[in-house]
């Protein structure tokens, strides 16, 4: 399977996790499901956008490079002085490089988040109830959210879609790395003619 071939299916996979990332983002700034009364109110790690930037804007420049590697003839740079093909397949590494650091910020702000807990009002006080994730285990303890209704379970549930996709947008990255040094030393496919083969795919 050509490299460029392998890209077009990181790049297609990509902007759909993308997609997801940033509408679970833009959930969580609805606690419970409702609109807040006061954005003072809103657990803070929702503010740092880790599934609209890292894992939904940040993605999306990976993912179209991705998806316009195949567009090129294959191996179209083996005999070409300029070498495009194998620039644009070293140029992908760097893109995957920044998918990487998108997916990784999403990544950690997402476990931050999780361990940390919503905040919400405990009857006297909005505030952070919980401490090192022990509501996790314990879910007798989610009754100490008064409000927003439901808190604790929509936090959750978010933020652990946005650590499991940041994770997978993360290894298809990773994997881009891998598949654009190969490209960048081999060409788009395995016949490429500067790999010793006729140049056919």
């Amino acid at each position: 399977m050509c490299t460029g071939g392998c890209a077009k299916c990181l790049g297609a996979t990509l902007i759909p996790l993308a997609v997801l990332c940033t509408l679970a983002n833009i959930l969580l700034f609805f606690p419970g499901g409702k609109v807040a009364d006061n954005n003072q109110h809103i657990t803070d790690e929702v503010w740092y956008f880790g599934g609209i930037l890292g894992s939904g804007v940040l993605m999306i420049f990976p993912a179209l490079v991705f998806l316009g590697l195949k567009n090129n003839d294959c191996c179209g740079c083996c005999g070409n002085e300029s070498c495009g093909k194998r620039f644009a397949m070293f140029s992908s590494i760097i893109f995957a490089a920044v998918g990487l650091l998108g997916a990784g910020y999403c990544f950690i702000l997402s476990a931050v988040a999780i361990n940390k807990g919503p905040k919400c009002f405990n009857g006297i006080e909005w505030t952070y109830p919980f401490q090192n994730g022990d509501y996790l285990n314990n879910h007798t303890l989610w009754n100490v959210c008064q409000t927003p209704e439901n808190i604790v379970p929509w936090n959750l549930t978010l933020f652990s879609l946005l650590l499991i996709m940041s994770g997978i947008q993360a290894l298809l990255c990773g994997i881009q790395v891998v598949n654009g040094l190969f490209g960048t030393i081999c060409g788009d496919c395995k016949g490429c003619g500067c790999c010793g083969g006729d140049g056919t795919a």
